[in-house]
This record gives structure tokens, sequence and C-alpha cells, in this order.
């Protein structure tokens, strides 16, 4: 092919109504992206979330939906006073602006009481090492019972006045009672006729030491 034809063809209306089609094409892609971006992201959009703490969980989810907010239920927790279902927390919080479509993210009560397991404590370990290892699984400490044994040592644990062993599940709520051995409180009546079999004493705040 000479250069003359070369060119012929180069510059031929055929080439310049391609490179103008392909220009158009491009154009129109990238308006008709922008549009889509804008449509999808919502850009300029936003709604106030409204406060649903409080609520019950339908009320709140149809005070969302109303919003075109989506309702997300993560976790739950229990307060006794509370009725069951209703939102105790929230997220993003209330006048927060987000965009329709977005998630909010709900703790609601628990109907049930939370249930612990009992561990394996009784005859096993001090008094301080009870408490300690009882606090940490969340249990509330009631007041102890001491009853002959050896000194500051467990003999059992319970619960509402019933005596509790390992690997039973009680509620998390309810007071255990730590049953200690103490030398000082021996068997029989006093001068008052009173039995000194065992005696219930508050427990100790913190880790303080016994002042006799």
């Amino acid at each position: 092919m000479s250069w003359g034809d070369f060119k012929k063809k180069l510059f031929s209306p055929y080439v310049y109504w391609n490179l103008i089609a392909m220009v158009l094409v491009g154009i129109a892609l990238c308006v008709g992206l922008w549009v889509w971006m804008i449509t999808y992201t919502k850009h300029g959009e936003s709604v106030e979330v409204p406060e649903v703490k409080g609520m019950m969980i339908n009320d709140a989810e149809y005070a969302l939906e109303e919003l075109d907010l989506i309702t997300v239920v993560v976790d739950s927790a229990y307060i006794r006073k509370q009725p069951a279902g209703i939102v105790l927390e929230q997220k993003p919080a209330p006048g927060s602006r987000v965009k329709s479509g977005r998630e909010i993210y709900l703790t609601i009560n628990q109907k049930q009481t939370p249930m612990n397991t009992i561990p394996d404590i009784a005859g096993n370990c001090s008094r301080r090492e009870a408490e300690a290892r009882l606090r940490a699984l969340g249990f509330k400490i009631g007041p102890m019972e001491f009853v002959p044994g050896d000194p500051d040592w467990v003999i059992a644990l319970k619960v509402n006045g019933r005596e509790v062993y390992t690997g039973e599940r009680v509620p998390n709520d309810a007071p255990v009672t730590l049953v200690i051995g103490n030398t000082d409180y021996g068997s029989g009546e006093d001068e008052f006729g009173d039995s000194l079999d065992s005696e219930i004493l508050e427990p100790l705040d913190g880790y303080e030491e016994e002042i006799f």
C-alpha cells in the first residue's frame, strides 16, 4: 500500500465518523455512571435517626421503617425492672443524620433471666478465692454462712437457701451464699438457748483483712 492510499484511508469520512461515535459513547457511559452513583449513594439525602430507646421492639421497627431505616437487633441484656422486648440501647444515636436504608443497631431487654453455671468451688478453695471467681463470672455474693470446719474454707454454696452443686445452672441475679468453715463457731447452744451450729454474716467489702 502506497503512502497516498494510506493517507486517503486515514482521513476518510468513515474513520472520522467512527472516532466521533467512540467519543459520544464514552461521554454517554461517563454520564450514565455519574447518574447511577448519585442514585445509589443517595448523595445529599439524609434522614434524622429517631429515638427508639424505651420503645417496644415492634414499635421501634415501625418508627424506623417509616423513615426507610433498617432495624437490626445485635445484642440483648437483662434488666429485671424493664419489660421484655424493650429497646435498651441504639446506634447511631438519636438525632444523627444518616442516609435512608441505613441499618440501626438495637439492644433489647431479653425475656428470661440469664443463667450462670456454678463453678467447682465448694471444698476446693478459700473464701477470698471463691469470691473473686464468682464475681468474675457475674455472680452476686450474698450474706455468708459460717459453720464449724476448716477456717476460711468454702464448705458449700447456697442459692435462695438451697445448696447448689458444681455444674448446676442458677439465675445470675440470685445472690450466692458462701458456707464458710470457722473454728470459732461450734455446735450446741449459747447462754440464751440459741443454736451455734451456723451463723449468717454479711460479706466483707473488697479484700480488706478481718479485724478481730
